[in-house]
C-alpha cells in the first residue's frame, strides 16, 4: 500500500467521489478518506442493525445515518462510502438559472455549469420513471395540481435510478427482488433494474439506484486511487509544500490515530462536517489561522419541509415506486411571493415492518411515533390512503456554524447552529400552506408537523453553506476555483461552498461544481 499521495480527498459524496475520480482519471496518485463503512448491500433492515452513526462515539456506532440535533434544526447525513447518494432519494435535476444571478462569483454562471451538469447526469444515469410506471403517489400529485390549476407546473423529475423498461404493476409479484434484471454497468460493476420497492433512501437491495459507489468510486479505482472507508479526519496542518490530514481510524471498536500528506487536499465531508474540519483546524488546532472570517456564515437548510396527510379516498400506497418522482414547480413566487418546489413522497416499507418489531417490545409503550411509521405501513390495508409531501426552496441562508460548549458537556467543544427562523419562515409558511391545499384537493386530511407548528423546527437533508464561495478573503471561504483563500492548493468541494438557498434539490448543483473544481485544477 503506497503512502505517497498527490492529492488526499476528506468525504466520498457528491464533492469527493467526483473530484478524486476526475484527478484519478489525470494521473494523480489520490486517497480517498471516508468516515463511513463501505456497505455493498449488507443495508440496515432491523432494529438491532447498525443504524446509527455517532459523530461523537464513532467507534462503537458508525452505522447508516447520522443525525445531528442542532438548535431548532436536525440535519440528516449519509455515512459510508459513497456519501449523501447513499441516503438522497434520488433527484438530480438542473437548478433555475436565476439562482446564479446575485451571491456567486462571476466565473461561475450557468451556462459555465451547464456542461457539468450534463456530464455528471450521464455519469448517473438519469432518467424519469418511464410514463407507464408512474407510482400512485405520482398520480396523487399529479391530480391535486390540476386540482389546483398547477397543471402546467407538474412534471417528472430527473432521478438516478435504472428502469426496466417492461416493468409492469399489475404483473404477478412486480416488486419480488428477483424481477430485478442484472447487468453489469459502464464501470464494470453489476446492477439491477428498479423494482419499485421504496427502499430509496435505505439501501437499495437491486442496486438499481445510482449511487455514487456504482459509477464515480470505481471509475476512480480503475485509475489507482485508494479508498479507505472508516477513517475520521480530525484537523489538517501544513507541512512543507503540503498539507497534513489527521484522522482516526475507526477499527475494533477503537480510535486508531493517524495521518497522511499530500501536496494537495480536498476537503469534499458536508456542508457540517468540512466546516467542521476547517473551524477545528482554525480555532481548535490554530493549524490554519488565517481561514476567513467568514468560515461557518451563509448555512441553509434549503428550505427542507416534509409533511403528511391521510385517509385520502383512494388507494396511495407510499410504500411503492420511487421515494420521488415528480415535481410542482411553484419557482416564480406564484404563492406569497416565495420559491419552493412540491413534490410527492414516499416511505420505505421496511420501516413498517421496524414500527411492528418495536411495538411488540417495550418501545412500543412509550413512542407514539410508532403508531404513526404503522399508518404508513403497506401491510395493512386500511392505511392504503396516506400521504408524505415534500418541498425544497429558497431560504435566507443566514445560519451560522461554530464551535461552542454545551452546559452539559463543557470540556469537549461541538459544532453548534445559530440560525433564526424569522426571514425563513414565510418560504416555510408558503410551503405548508400549499401542501395543505395540495392534500384537501385531493380528499385528504392535512396534519402540519408538530416541530414546526409548535416549535419552528426543521429537519434537513440538503443543508448548503458554511464555506461559501466569494471573490475574496473578505467575501467567502473559497475562491470560484473551490481553493480556501490564503492557503494554495487546499480545497473544498461540496454543499458547503454553495453560497445560497439552491431552492431545488442540491445534488446535481454540487456535482457540477466538483467536476469544474477538479477540471480546472493543473496536473
Amino acid at each position: 500500500m503506497s503512502t505517497a499521495f498527490d492529492v488526499i480527498v476528506i468525504g466520498s459524496g457528491f464533492g469527493g467521489a467526483i473530484t478524486g475520480c476526475r484527478l484519478a482519471e489525470k494521473g494523480l496518485r489520490v486517497l480517498i478518506l471516508e468516515r463511513g463503512r463501505r456497505w455493498d448491500s449488507n443495508f440496515p433492515r432491523a432494529i438491532t442493525d447498525p443504524w446509527r452513526y455517532d459523530y461523537d462515539e464513532p467507534e462503537e456506532h458508525n452505522g447508516w445515518l447520522d443525525m445531528r440535533f442542532l438548535s431548532d434544526m436536525v440535519v440528516a447525513q449519509g455515512a459510508g462510502v459513497g456519501g449523501g447518494s447513499l441516503i438522497y432519494a434520488n433527484v438530480s435535476v438542473k437548478p433555475k438559472r436565476a439562482i446564479f444571478d446575485q451571491g456567486w462569483p462571476a466565473e461561475i454562471t450557468y451556462n459555465e455549469l451547464d456542461p457539468y451538469f450534463d456530464r455528471v447526469g450521464v455519469m448517473l444515469n438519469v432518467q424519469p420513471v418511464p410514463p407507464n410506471q408512474n407510482p400512485p403517489h405520482q398520480e396523487l400529485i399529479r391530480d391535486a395540481a390540476n386540482a389546483l390549476g398547477y397543471q402546467p407546473r407538474f412534471g417528472p423529475l430527473p432521478l438516478a435510478i435504472t428502469f426496466n423498461p417492461n416493468f409492469d404493476y399489475n404483473a404477478e409479484d412486480p416488486f419480488n427482488n428477483d424481477k430485478s434484471q442484472k447487468f453489469v454497468n459502464a464501470f464494470g460493476v453489476e446492477q439491477g433494474t428498479c423494482v419499485h420497492c421504496g427502499n430509496c433512501d435505505v439501501g437499495c437491495q437491486v442496486k438499481a439506484k445510482n449511487t455514487l459507489d456504482l459509477n464515480y468510486i470505481p471509475l476512480a479505482e480503475k485509475h489507482h486511487a485508494e479508498v479507505r472507508p472508516l477513517h475520521l479526519v480530525r484537523y489538517i496542518a501544513p507541512e512543507n509544500s503540503g498539507y497534513r490530514v489527521y484522522y482516526d481510524e475507526i477499527k475494533g471498536g477503537r480510535l486508531i490515530p493517524g495521518s497522511e500528506k499530500a501536496d494537495r487536499v480536498i476537503v469534499a465531508a458536508g456542508s457540517l462536517n468540512s466546516t467542521e474540519i476547517l473551524l477545528r483546524s482554525r480555532d481548535q488546532y490554530k493549524t490554519l489561522p488565517n481561514i476567513s472570517r467568514l468560515l461557518g456564515y451563509n448555512w441553509s437548510c434549503n428550505a427542507d419541509f416534509i409533511s403528511a396527510s391521510f385517509d385520502h379516498p383512494r388507494n396511495i400506497y407510499p410504500s411503492r415506486g420511487p421515494t420521488i418522482t415528480s415535481v410542482i414547480d411553484l419557482f416564480d413566487g406564484v404563492v406569497d411571493g416565495e420559491s419552493f418546489m412540491i413534490e410527492d413522497g414516499g416511505i420505505p416499507p421496511f420501516l413498517s415492518d421496524l414500527a411492528g418489531q418495536a411495538r411488540k417490545s417495550w418501545l412500543g409503550k412509550f413512542n407514539p411515533l410508532l403508531t404513526l411509521l404503522s399508518r404508513l405501513s403497506e401491510t395493512h390495508d386500511e392505511f392504503h390512503n396516506d400521504m408524505l409531501w415534500f418541498a425544497v426552496g429558497k431560504d435566507a441562508a443566514d445560519g451560522r456554524l461554530y464551535l461552542g460548549r454545551k452546559w452539559y458537556w463543557p470540556w469537549h467543544r461541538v459544532v453548534l447552529l445559530d440560525w433564526k427562523v424569522d426571514r425563513s419562515r414565510p418560504v416555510i409558511d408558503a410551503i405548508s400552506k400549499t401542501h395543505q391545499r395540495l392534500a384537501e384537493a385531493t380528499g385528504g386530511n392535512y396534519v402540519e408537523p408538530p416541530g414546526w407548528k409548535y416549535l419552528l423546527d426543521l429537519i434537513t437533508a440538503h443543508p448548503l453553506g458554511g464555506c461559501k464561495l466569494g471573490n475574496t478573503v473578505d467575501d467567502g471561504v473559497v475562491n470560484h476555483r473551490g481553493e480556501v483563500f490564503g492557503y494554495p492548493n487546499l480545497y473544498v468541494a461540496d454543499g458547503s461552498i454553495i453560497p445560497e438557498s439552491v431552492g431545488f434539490n442540491p445534488s446535481r448543483t454540487i456535482g457540477a461544481v466538483a467536476e469544474r473544481i477538479a477540471a480546472l485544477m493543473s496536473v
